[in-house]
């Protein structure tokens, strides 16, 4: 049995409480204080001697109540502590300031092959000089490779300190190089993901969403095209956020923004000693930790010859060396790429290598730019006004009805992101809550001919009905008929030919 005994603290009240017990001849298998409460466990202890002894304490000065517990709170300490290595996922061990394994984990058990307790970290580790380093910082090394059982894995040190502050040891954590990845993908990712990202009702949005749900679930390379500014990493991100893979990383790099050999070392990674003032123990790159998951290396058209070559490598059979490494370093990983360039040109100028375009081209999206994408336009104005005011923190302002036809009548060479940047400046610079033409213009909107006569006119349904003809006389000479043209703009055959005959443009059914 287990009983608990509540006093008022004084002096010598414990070695009372323990000499009755002693009296009985119990065997005591733990006895824990915490003034004012002394915990006893005594299996021997039956229900007859519990009822004497109980009154026994109770007569002893100071004692104010015995009772029966289940567990021991150290006990239960210990049982927490169990419950909460195993819950971990990741490998865990404790270190004693001696460099000599103190406790472990059940994965990192499982991953050793036997219990580690007791043994140096030179047994656990390939790096012989771990240990001494881990003493001399204090526990405290940023994060660093480590070869753990013939296995690549990120170290994390933390220091113990005691009740004095004084170093007791360290905690050391493991991870692979994938579990950085998601946690980088968490940090970087701050918007909508699926299809929520691509905002619009457009035809040709449509189109391309049709299409992104069916290449999502086909675990093959990905190439998407579009025009800069067309929001084809938000595509990318979508079709991660739909495919198998949603659980893994989404981590992404620029080809166009960095040199070779730092792409290079970005993305495959690098060995320890591969360069000076490399990272000590190496380091992992993108492919590695994003391992299961998704790389979208956005224009991917800049890509060097030499990266080309290694990157068809790695899609041929999911293999590479880190740079200045030896060894093979197999992952699983989908690549998906955009570029805004020709890349069938590319191969014909011999700019691209031909046999990477067709890898890259198994499947592929055209992401349409935005001045094909009709009201969309009004749409993503009003999303980026709202986003825009909650980042300047600014109070709410809307978008004036004579505005939207000098929206729809811009050509929008910078696709959405102009569009994103056009309207943040008009919220910023603009003090009312409404914003007019002129708010527009100040803030940098490219305006022709055309769309500053759109601007002067008297009222709302004139500016509509001259870009509505604008639009039906520009689009008729494509699509020389009621249907293909109705076609065009997602409605009604009967609706165009009304609108035609409105206007005077001559029709053929």
């Amino acid at each position: 049995m287990r009983i608990h005994v509540t006093f008022i603290d004084r002096v010598g009240i414990t070695q009372e409480v323990l000499a009755l017990l002693g009296a009985r001849n119990l065997n005591l298998d733990a006895v824990e204080m915490i003034p004012p409460n002394v915990y006893i466990d005594a299996p021997a202890l039956s229900q007859a001697v519990l009822d004497e002894l109980h009154d026994a304490l109770l007569r002893v000065e100071g004692v104010q109540a015995v009772e029966l517990v289940d567990i021991l709170p150290g006990q239960q300490r210990r049982l927490q502590l169990d419950a909460l290595l195993a819950a971990m996922s990741d490998p865990v061990l404790a270190v004693g300031p001696d460099g000599h394994v103190l406790l472990a984990n059940p994965t990192l058990v499982s991953l050793y092959g036997h219990e580690p307790a007791g043994e140096p970290l030179s047994n656990l580790f390939a790096e012989p000089d771990l240990a001494q380093n881990l003493i001399d910082k204090g526990f405290r090394l940023p994060m660093c490779e480590v070869s753990f059982n013939g296995q690549a894995l990120l170290l994390d040190a933390t220091p113990i300190s005691g009740g004095t502050d004084e170093l007791v040891g360290g905690l050391l954590t493991l991870y692979p190089p994938s579990r950085i990845g998601e946690r980088l993908a968490s940090l970087h990712h701050d918007h909508a993901e699926g299809m929520d990202a691509l905002i619009g009702q457009s035809s040709a949005l449509k189109q391309l969403k049709v299409r992104l749900l069916k290449v999502a679930s086909l675990d093959a390379p990905l190439l998407i095209q579009g025009e800069t500014g067309t929001g084809k990493e938000l595509v990318a991100r979508a079709c991660h956020a739909l495919s198998a893979r949603h659980d893994a990383p989404f981590l992404a790099l620029n080809c166009a923004a960095l040199p070779e050999s730092l792409a290079e070392s970005e993305l495959f990674g690098y060995s320890a000693g591969a360069f000076t003032g490399a990272q000590r123990g190496g380091k992992p790159g993108l492919l590695e930790m994003a391992d299961r998951g998704t790389v979208f290396l956005d224009e991917v058209g800049e890509m060097s010859p030499y990266l080309q070559a290694k990157l068809l490598r790695f899609l041929s059979d999911g293999c590479f060396r880190r740079v200045g490494g030896d060894r093979e370093v197999h992952v699983n990983v989908r690549v998906l790429c955009a570029t805004h360039r020709n890349l069938e040109r590319m191969v014909g100028e011999g700019t691209f290598r031909e046999d990477l375009y067709y890898r890259l081209n198994v499947l592929n999206l055209m992401v349409p730019p935005l001045r094909e994408r009709g009201n969309d336009i009004l749409l993503l104005a009003e999303h980026f006004l709202r986003q825009a005011c909650a980042q300047i923190q600014r109070p709410p302002c809307r978008l004036a009805p004579a505005t939207h036809p000098l929206l729809l009548g811009n050509r929008w060479s910078g696709n959405v992101r102009q569009l994103q940047n056009v309207i943040f400046r008009a919220a910023a610079i603009c003090e009312g809550d409404l914003i007019d033409c002129d708010g527009l213009e100040l803030a940098g909107t490219a305006l022709n001919a055309q769309q500053a006569e759109s601007a002067e006119v008297s009222s709302l349904e004139e500016a509509v009905q001259a870009f509505e003809k604008s639009l039906l006389e520009r689009l008729y000479a494509e699509y020389p008929s009621t249907r293909q043209l109705a076609a065009r703009l997602n409605t009604s055959h009967t609706a165009i030919g009304q609108r035609l005959r409105k206007y005077g443009i001559s029709t053929k059914a």
